[in-house]
């Protein structure tokens, strides 16, 4: 779950430029869940949310931004006991060769 934090984080701070501006940052965290979502002026935007489900963590979320290339990409994916699973992508994600 710590991964998927981090991961959100570190595409901000690579995608992010000297001149982007918050203009949104909210979260909130209960014993039992969280959420958090931020925007930036330069396109990036996030948001999670997750819930202890038994023993695990359920999180899902999407992540939007431009590419160098000028791309909008944006990701929705979920996290859970199976570990992550991207749902959707925009552009697609190759689909990686059948493992033998």
């Amino acid at each position: 779950m710590k991964f998927l934090v981090v991961l959100a984080c570190l595409l901000a701070v690579a995608y992010a430029n000297e001149e982007a501006d918050v203009i949104r940052s909210e979260s909130e965290v209960n014993p039992d869940s969280y959420s958090y979502n931020y925007e930036f002026s330069n396109s990036i935007k996030a948001q999670q949310q997750g819930v202890l489900s038994g023993d695990a963590l359920v999180a899902s979320g999407q992540y939007s931004y431009t590419s160098p290339e000028g791309e909008a990409v944006s990701v929705q994916y979920v996290a859970d006991e199976n570990g992550y699973k991207v749902v959707s992508a925009n552009p697609p994600l190759p689909t990686p060769p059948p493992i033998p």
